[in-house]
């Protein structure tokens, strides 16, 4: 049987659904992640795309950055996701928005050098 993991933004509007396991679950220092999400870091679950379907309103999108796409509902602004040209073929969610955020345990930290000096780290940046 194929595990469905399922989540979307505060108001309801956006609803999705990811299938399989999880490609990664890692802490992001970056600061466009903090800027995008007003968070000291964010916690992302990645997926293949072709394992992630929009149940209800599919987000809105703007572009973050140079090959950054990030996704909002475009109803309460919850900001739900990340795709980018460094991981092609994936669509990240925030745990935020997962419907059991607590099975989403991260095991690594991402462009850590970026990182506020007084978060901790999992363990060695995987970047």
């Amino acid at each position: 049987m194929t595990e469905t993991h399922t989540g979307g933004c505060q108001c309801g509007a956006a609803r999705f659904e990811a299938r399989g396991e999880p490609a990664f679950i890692s802490n992001c220092h970056c600061a466009a992640c903090r800027k995008a999400t007003g968070a000291a870091f964010s916690t992302w679950v990645g997926f293949k795309d072709e394992n992630v379907r929009w149940v209800a309103d599919a987000p809105s999108f703007y572009a973050s950055s140079k090959g950054v796409r990030r996704g909002y509902c475009a109803q309460c602004g919850t900001p739900l996701t990340y795709a980018g040209d460094k991981w092609p073929g994936e669509t990240h969610f925030l745990i935020g928005v997962m419907d059991r955020p607590e099975e989403y345990a991260p095991v690594n930290e991402v462009f850590a050098d970026e990182a506020l000096p007084w978060a901790q780290h999992i363990n060695e940046p995987s970047i």
